[in-house]
């Protein structure tokens, strides 16, 4: 009987494999990147002083032992490039990055596609209508799924301006884009229970919120978020799974994430 400490990475396991005693196959899945690669032209949300992924070299070349040694240090601030929110950033005394359990980072996942309605619409925020529409679909959205909410705007990185809607990197007063909306937060978060919600844009809230209001019913569940994707149009809209682990910050608010899609062949 596995202890209470391993049951969510056996949950996890059981979702890359069958119980049978063959091993998991990577060949069996089409893996796709879901994360923009960290450098010089990574987006970061607006601030002062400005944000920015700085990557310094400290070694690049040939030693005296006759061999090549390359080595950098990297600065960053949590949350920016593809990442995770973790609980805590916007609820006191929920989990921080370290504490996520395995089996909220790799799980079943279904892609939710605004497309249509975010060319319409900048500030488009995903509905309930949208949610029981994907539903009569490919049925009812079940406990510990990770949602990924398809607005189109990874087409836009890095380009500022169109995907933040304002050029500047200081003032988050401008910004403007599509995202998730409250009710259909709440129903997913405290009705379906999934495990981590999604998004191609800079922010699980629409740019124009000023209460933040996704973020707060999501963390107030221990719900992460998963911000700044891509390649969302290389998935389909239901039967994959997403492994999302983050840099594994003790006490972090957020943090950098590494996350792929493993889609049966």
């Amino acid at each position: 009987m596995p202890t209470k400490c391993c049951a969510p990475l056996l949950a996890a396991v059981l979702v890359l494999s069958s119980v049978s005693a063959s091993a998991f196959d990577v060949a069996n899945y089409r893996i796709v990147d879901l994360g923009h690669a960290f450098g010089e032209e990574t987006l970061y949300w607006p601030g002062r002083p400005v944000p920015r992924f700085e990557l310094t070299q400290l070694a690049h070349g040939d030693t005296p032992g006759g061999y090549f040694y390359a080595a950098n240090r990297f600065c960053a601030p949590e949350h920016g490039g593809t990442h995770l929110d973790a609980p805590i950033h916007f609820a006191r005394d929920r989990m921080t990055v370290d504490k996520l359990p395995f089996n909220q980072l790799i799980a079943p996942a279904i892609r939710i596609d605004v497309r249509e309605k975010t060319g319409k619409d900048r500030s488009y925020r995903l509905q309930v209508d949208d949610v029981l529409d994907f539903e009569r679909r490919h049925g009812r959205i079940q406990p510990g799924t990770i949602v990924l909410l398809q607005t189109g705007w990874s087409r836009f990185w890095p380009d500022r301006k169109e995907y933040f809607g304002s050029e500047s990197p200081e003032d988050a007063s401008g910004l403007d884009f599509p995202s998730y909306g409250p009710e259909a937060a709440r129903l997913l978060v405290e009705e379906r229970k999934v495990a981590l919600l999604g998004v191609d844009t800079a922010s699980i809230d629409f740019g124009r919120s000023t209460d933040f209001m996704v973020h707060r019913v999501a963390a107030a569940a221990n719900v992460g978020g998963l911000e700044n994707l891509t390649n969302l149009d290389q998935l389909p809209e239901a039967g994959f799974t997403v492994i999302a682990l983050p840099m594994n910050i003790r006490g972090g608010s957020g943090g950098p994430v590494r996350i792929i899609a493993l889609v049966p062949r």
